[in-house]
């Protein structure tokens, strides 16, 4: 590891050289095992939520030459753009009569009198809470009294380009650690249209920062468990911050879900003779971390707070319509990375919140409330009380949630809210590829999931198959089409009787990730609605607009080479879940990372985020890259969400 540069690491990668992910997952099997049965294209692969309609999970091909001419036109109209070519440079792209342009840079002022970012001296420690935030991820916009407002994460810092005085980004001093700490967390500010396109409104009293210092309360099952107590917090009932907020949510009620995924890598110790606790281990919590905090900053010691990183990998529930008011973060939602917060309404009132756990053998979770939501009534509750399930996958197309409960496992229910993962292995959960951001369908009754990808899939270290980090092996099966997926798919589930909080499910894939120009057998050409027109690789970020089109954003691989040549930069793509159809829409510039997608009130305006550009993007050549939230938006002002 001492030979390796890890300030350019992505996340995936640091869990990689921390705890070596598994090879292969109980949902591979499900996968491989229905493909050899039925053939690739017979079985769970399903163009179309026509599928569940249809009683049964159609095949593609079935689908496609069933479906009428009228049909096909119908949905072909549901795109309003001309797709795009891949690109593969330094810039964004979008479909000839739309356009873009910058609305929040890392660096940028959210108040008055505050600097932009200084491209050579990055931003000062005295600044560093009072702009937008770097490495922008999952975010949601909120109208309040008239007023739009976007509440927007920021996932993580690249140290060399916040701290461009130190020869390689590592902190030497607790300010150094301050700047870092602020840089990340949640932005809240608010927007406004003028003559000069979309602008924040720099005297808002919406605006705020909410970094790794701020104060919060443990709410739920956990909140005052002895778990969770520290010498600084007795009651185990106050903590501070948020960290590495990925993908997002909203309630019914107007809140925002920020989202902690690989939390872990903020808290080690430089004391080599403390013994970690066995359950660090599940959580990827070791001695080493990023950004060195705890050589500044005790809190991020684990030898001196070993709870520490326990109050640590929940989902933060923040009211942007009151600046003042302290985040509360859900225990009874589970810690785990949370990739993000899919919420919706089950037909009897009760809040159900889908939930990934993005790492390799992981598991996809879902949240049903005990209360109803009523709008206008107390909701403090809703997210406190209720059942935590973790998903099963059957090879015949059927599924079931298992509830977390301390008669399934055996564990008390802090416990299972702590150590969630732990829970969700006793019950015999699927473990899945790195599940990422789920979106549930506004028009039909479906939710989605994009599986990143499993580049480790039958790999063998020391005469053994990879496990995961719990130890549940990952063995492969020699017929399995899917050996080292590096392109990743998306899983869809329809729910029995319509029903979100039902507890059974069926299930098939909507798209498997390929490259067609590449491959000529199916497994690894993708499913029948990928072409070389429209490909990609990793499916990441994901979000339904109002009409019922799922928007598709990708973090894989940008080389264009080897398996992904022809693939180019990441992208963010349309789908029809009726007929299957995929386009591109949107290409992100070299090196980044398409993520993060909310809409102004009116539907006219879509706002995209880039993350971690190579590129020096926005501001071009002789600049520092800047993640970046863009505004795009139709030429003739027509409605695109």
């Amino acid at each position: 590891m001492t030979d390796i540069d890890k300030s350019n690491l992505s996340w995936d990668e640091w869990d990689e050289l921390q705890n070596p992910p598994p090879a292969q997952t109980d949902f591979d099997r499900v996968v491989e095992t229905a493909l050899s049965r039925r053939g690739f294209l017979g079985g769970v692969l399903a163009l179309g939520s026509a599928a569940a309609a249809m009683g049964t999970l159609g095949t593609a091909a079935n689908l496609m030459s069933s479906t009428s001419a009228q049909a096909q036109e119908a949905a072909g109209s549901r795109f309003a753009f001309k797709p795009i070519p891949v690109s593969t440079d330094k810039t964004i792209h979008v479909p000839e009569g739309y356009s873009w342009k910058p609305l929040a840079k890392w660096g940028q002022p959210l108040f008055p009198g505050v600097p932009d970012l200084d491209h050579v001296n990055g931003v000062s420690l005295e600044h560093s809470d009072k702009v937008f935030g770097e490495n922008t991820d999952g975010m949601e916009m909120f109208v309040i009294g008239g007023h739009q407002v976007i509440a927007v994460n920021h996932e993580y810092v690249n140290t060399k380009v916040n701290l461009p005085k130190n020869a390689d980004g590592t902190p030497t001093s607790a300010d150094d650690v301050k700047i870092l700490q602020n840089m990340q967390g949640v932005t809240v500010m608010e927007v406004a249209e003028g003559e000069n396109g979309w602008e924040i409104v720099l005297d808002s009293p919406f605006n705020r920062r909410i970094h790794h210092n701020t104060p919060m309360k443990l709410s739920g099952p956990a909140a005052g468990s002895d778990l969770v107590k520290t010498a600084a917090d007795p009651n185990g009932t106050d903590c501070l911050g948020t960290f590495n907020n990925c993908g997002a949510g909203r309630t019914p009620w107007g809140t925002y879900l920020t989202c902690e995924e690989n939390f872990n890598g903020y808290f080690g110790t430089p004391n080599a003779e403390f013994q970690m606790p066995e359950d660090y281990k599940r959580y990827g919590i070791a001695a080493e971390t990023r950004y060195a905090y705890e050589k500044f900053d005790e809190r991020f010691d684990v030898a001196k707070n070993p709870n520490e990183p326990r109050r640590a990998g929940y989902i933060v529930e923040i009211d942007p319509s009151n600046a003042s008011s302290v985040p509360v973060k859900r225990t009874a939602l589970g810690r785990i990375k949370h990739e993000n917060a899919a919420v919706v309404v089950a037909r009897d009132g009760r809040v159900v919140v889908y939930m990934g756990d993005d790492e390799r053998g992981e598991f996809l979770y879902k949240y049903v409330s005990n209360g109803i939501y009523v709008p206008g009534a107390d909701t403090s509750k809703l997210l406190d009380e209720g059942t935590l399930f973790v998903a099963k996958f059957a090879e015949d197309g059927s599924g079931e949630w298992v509830a977390l409960t301390p008669e399934t496992t055996g564990m008390k229910m802090d416990e299972i809210c702590v150590f969630t993962r732990q829970a969700a292995s006793k019950v015999g959960a699927t473990t899945m590829d790195r599940p990422e951001w789920v979106a549930v369908n506004p028009v039909a009754i479906e939710a989605y999931c994009c599986l990143t990808n499993n580049s480790r899939r039958g790999e063998i270290k020391d005469g053994k198959m990879r496990t995961n980090a719990g130890g549940e092996e990952m063995t492969v099966n020699a017929v399995n089409p899917r050996e080292k997926n590096g392109y990743g798919q998306i899983v869809r589930w329809y729910p029995e009787v319509e029903d979100h909080a039902n507890a059974k499910f069926k299930w098939d894939l909507f798209a498997m990730a390929g490259n067609p120009a590449v491959h000529k057998d199916s497994a690894y050409a993708g499913s029948a609605n990928i072409n070389e027109g429209n490909m990609f690789n990793s499916p990441d970020g994901m979000m339904f607009d109002s009409t019922g089109l799922v928007w598709i954003q990708t973090d894989g691989d940008d080389s264009n080479e080897g398996d992904f040549l022809g693939q180019g930069n990441n992208q963010m793509l349309a789908g029809d879940p009726v007929s299957g159809r995929i386009e591109r829409f949107l290409t992100g510039p070299n090196g980044a990372e398409v993520t993060g997608l909310t809409w102004s009130a009116d539907k006219r305006t879509m706002f995209v985020g880039i993350q971690h550009p190579k590129a020096p993007f926005p501001d071009g050549e002789d600049k520092l890259p800047r993640s970046t939230v863009v505004a795009v938006k139709r030429d003739d002002n027509a409605m695109i969400g």
